[in-house]
């Protein structure tokens, strides 16, 4: 029913008697988890269109209410369950400004065109965050590492990102690797 929803979350508890269930969140900071409204929740293999009552931060945890779970068997039944949202959810970027998901799987090759690999992921590490990029085959053979970190400072090392050509250019030596 829905296509390729954003994935913001897990349910990963009950909290209570009354339906409520806990919650956890890809969201920065994580309380934004229940800004986001309608959900999408994962049954099965398809999605379905669920509305948030209510949802707030309790102790080091976050508990949300779902309209139509009413006590604690139907939120137990929820407990594994991903929590998504259709990508229109989502705010605007500026020119410059990409998430996450749009970055994993593009190419990365330098400045001069030599491929270095395909985004597996990004990691947040206080100062920046970092792609972690999955080495081509004839590159990973040589070599006992399979992927390499390279930082994600837009303008100093990521030169360029072409989401449409699905690819990055970066400003790195592969002497790095």
């Amino acid at each position: 029913m829905f296509e390729s929803p954003v994935i913001i979350g897990e349910i990963t508890g009950v909290y209570g008697v009354k339906g409520w269930v806990k919650v956890f969140s890809h969201t920065e900071p994580r309380l934004n988890i229940v800004k986001y409204n309608p959900w999408l929740i994962k049954q099965g293999k398809d999605w379905k269109s669920v509305k948030l009552l209510s949802g707030r931060s309790q102790g080091k945890t976050i508990v949300a209410q779902i309209e139509g779970v009413n006590d604690r068997d139907q939120a137990h039944a929820m407990i594994g369950t991903e929590i998504g949202i259709e990508r229109s959810q989502l705010k605007t970027l500026g020119k410059d400004d990409f998430y996450w998901r749009d970055l994993e799987g593009l190419k990365v090759v330098d400045v001069d065109g030599k491929a270095l690999g395909q985004v597996s992921h990004l990691i947040e590490t206080g100062a920046n965050d970092v792609m972690v990029v999955k080495l081509p085959p004839e590159q990973a053979q040589d070599k006992k590492i399979k992927e390499t970190m390279i930082p994600y400072i837009f303008g100093d090392v990521v030169k360029r990102v072409d989401l449409q050509g699905r690819l990055i250019e970066v400003d790195w030596d592969d002497d790095y690797i």
